[in-house]
């Protein structure tokens, strides 16, 4: 059935975008060969930095070798094969790798169909300080730890918090009822899945309700706050950019 009146919760302003899934368009994309792509935040919006939802079917691939790009692959659902430098890991529903510039790769569905979120960005090189080297995890074994002090808003940091790396990526889990503390207001740009439960988020001076599936594009200094609704806990899986000098 076509929306009524061509109704639909996705909106793109100049500070944000919230992009639904009842309108996202598959097209095929460079270095992913067979696979169905969906670009969900680009620089066409006003990003710095791309973030892709990848379907990986039989005979599909990521691969490639790009020298000034990394990228940071999460595993949404089913398993894929990764071969990382040489090196092969076996990821599943949770499963991350980050892949840093320059260093050879591919990716492959294991078994059926799997779908990848992706974080797409060209690296900032620290003057003196070596690129980082490739991250293989689980979220399931990362460790959260309270935000602020609130045990009913958990955070997981995917990635080191070291110098070299200049991007973050973490997950937060909040019980029902749970909020971010303040409406933060910051330099960091971000770019976000909500990937369990639902919850209403405040970007700018709007308001919007959100659930699972659903992608935020956040300008830097936008404001944002979020409190999470419904009887299930609310997570979402998020970029930003992180130790850079602000006048670059």
């Amino acid at each position: 059935m076509s929306p009524l009146f061509g109704h639909t919760r996705s909106v793109l302003s100049s500070r944000y975008a919230l992009i639904t899934p009842d309108g996202l368009v598959r097209a095929p994309l460079p270095g992913w060969p067979g696979a169905a792509c969906i670009v969900l935040i680009s620089p066409a919006m006003g990003a710095r930095f791309a973030q892709l939802l990848v379907t990986l079917g039989p005979g599909a691939s990521g691969a490639g070798r790009r020298p000034d790009e990394e990228l940071f692959c999460f595993v949404r659902s089913g398993a894929v094969e990764l071969e990382l430098d040489g090196s092969g890991s076996a990821l599943e529903a949770g499963g991350y790798a980050y892949i840093p510039p320059d260093m050879p790769y591919q990716i492959r569905p294991a078994e059926g169909p799997a779908e990848l979120l992706v974080f797409q960005k060209r690296y900032a090189a620290l003057p003196a300080t070596p690129a980082p080297a490739p991250v293989v995890g689980r979220e399931q074994a990362v460790e959260a730890a309270p935000f602020m002090g609130d045990e009913a808003a958990m955070l997981k940091l995917l990635l080191p918090d070291e110098p070299a790396f200049d991007m973050a990526i973490n997950i937060f889990t909040f019980q029902p009822g749970a909020t971010l503390p303040i409406v933060e207001t910051h330099i960091m740009e971000h770019g976000m899945m909500m990937i369990q439960g639902q919850g209403i988020y405040r970007l700018a001076g709007d308001y919007h309700p959100v659930q699972d599936g659903d992608t935020i594009w956040m300008a830097p200094y936008c404001p944002q706050w979020f409190v999470a609704t419904g009887k299930t806990p609310a997570r979402y899986i998020y970029y930003k950019d992180v130790n850079r000098d602000p006048l670059l």
